[in-house]
């Protein structure tokens, strides 16, 4: 039997882990942004939309290990696109680091959407398996010889 003091201990440092995942995620966002513009030669090679799209999914599979709700879970996710869009923005000077351009697509398409196609997954393998578990299975017994029609 686990005491009150260890769970709670073991509740913070789940705690600590996301919000250092959801910070990891905010930085893979900005980093992603960064080094959008990035040259293989004089061929635009849009490598970190690529390497975003595998760090989000690496955040989401850390994410699982130790939290238990789907929002935090997706948490990390939510701090990529969080940076994602405070880049979109403009700056003091009306810059802005994201124009409208394909590679700005190919980020969010790239970055996010594995992530998303995972927690999606997530999500329905729990909800088909919360629909196939029977909590009680005595409940409600039922025998070819006791139906009947009413």
């Amino acid at each position: 039997m686990i005491s009150k003091a260890a769970s709670n201990t073991v509740a913070l440092v789940s705690w600590a882990t996301v919000a250092v995942l959801v910070f990891d995620g905010f930085l893979s966002g900005i980093l992603s942004v960064f080094f959008l513009p990035t040259y293989l030669g004089s061929v635009q090679f849009p490598i970190s939309a690529l390497l975003g799209g595998i760090a989000n999914v690496a955040l989401i599979l850390a994410a699982r290990k130790v939290a238990e709700r789907s929002i935090w879970v997706a948490s990390p996710l939510i701090g990529w696109f969080v940076a994602v869009v405070l880049c979109m923005l403009g700056g003091p000077g009306n810059d802005v680091l994201l124009l409208a351009d394909w590679r700005t697509m190919l980020l969010i398409i790239a970055g996010a959407g594995p992530a998303g196609v995972l927690l999606f997954m997530f999500r329905m393998k729990a909800i088909t398996a919360s629909v196939h578990a029977d909590p009680h299975p005595e409940a409600h017994p039922r025998s070819s010889s006791a139906s009947t029609v009413r």
